[in-house]
């Protein structure tokens, strides 16, 4: 049976060893905060008392943590303790210049890094229908995909660095002007009196057709916003990219700014959806 260690048990994390945990992978998690792998324990994930008991018998390791730097002060710790042929599927995003760093780090100590972030929230995570970008050394890729296959409907190795972070802030770059602009759609509908179903359905019939704006839509219809993606992320990660980018992006500042406005509104915790809220305030 193939042993994964999942370092990290937030909204993706937890995701991701329900799923795997289902399709009868050996999964053990760890958290910084000890109850949230503990309530995994009815979907047959084992929680481990340290970072270095997690790691200690798997096949994969993967993180799934908000930064760089925690990342690296975790791995200083799991790296050590995790079998050598083991591969660590490095997930959070955490941007190109941090994934550098980290692959350095995995090097020094010996061990083989993925840098392997994935596209899709925690709902595609539950259903194994994530797209998984990776770079890294393809013979490592190869010992992965048992693990990558579980939580992935497609695998994309786009290079041997850091690449695929430096794609992921990109897609989520577009992602997020593609929820924004679906919030202004449906403010626009509001303002002009016009039925926003016949909008929705001219854009799902269509050469426009995007499955993941209209998720989006009918939560920000519902005026419910559960988190598969939390704003703060998003806004975390638009930083990132702009900080990479070097050069002043005006519709990166654009929605930098109106997500800022968003998390100081206290939609923090709330998916990205919640962006529509602060929007509609605008104008009122």
């Amino acid at each position: 049976m193939t042993t994964v260690a999942v370092i990290g048990t937030g909204v993706m994390g937890s995701a991701m060893a329900r799923r795997m945990a289902g399709q009868n992978l050996d999964v053990h998690a760890w958290n910084r905060s000890p109850d949230k792998p503990q309530a995994l324990a009815s979907w047959g994930v084992s929680a481990a008392a340290s970072v270095e008991e997690a790691v200690r018998d798997a096949d994969a390791v993967i993180t799934t943590v908000p930064t760089g730097d925690v990342a690296a002060s975790l791995a200083e710790r799991f790296l050590p303790a995790m079998p050598a042929e083991a591969v660590w599927l490095q997930m959070s995003t955490v941007g190109g210049t941090w994934t550098e760093r980290l692959l350095r780090q995995a090097a020094d100590a010996g061990r083989h890094m993925l840098d392997s972030p994935v596209s899709g929230s925690s709902e595609p995570a539950a259903h194994g229908t994530l797209t998984l970008i990776v770079s890294g050394d393809k013979d490592a890729l190869g010992r992965a995909r048992p693990v990558l296959e579980v939580l992935g409907s497609h695998i994309v190795h786009v290079g041997t660095g850091a690449q695929a972070s430096r794609v992921k802030l990109i897609v989520n770059s577009w992602m997020t002007a593609s929820v924004v602009a679906m919030a202004d759609t449906l403010l626009a509908c509001e303002q002009l009196g016009v039925d926003p179903s016949l909008v929705l359905q001219v854009l799902d019939e269509g050469p426009l057709r995007m499955p993941y704006a209209m998720q989006k839509a009918e939560e920000m219809r519902a005026h419910s916003y559960p988190a598969g993606f939390p704003l703060a992320l998003a806004l975390k990660d638009l930083g990132l990219l702009a900080d990479e980018r070097g050069q002043h992006s005006p519709l990166s500042g654009l929605l930098q700014g109106t997500l800022h406005r968003a998390v100081e509104a206290g939609h923090d915790r709330e998916d990205i959806a919640a962006v529509a809220e602060v929007l509609r305030q605008d104008i009122t």
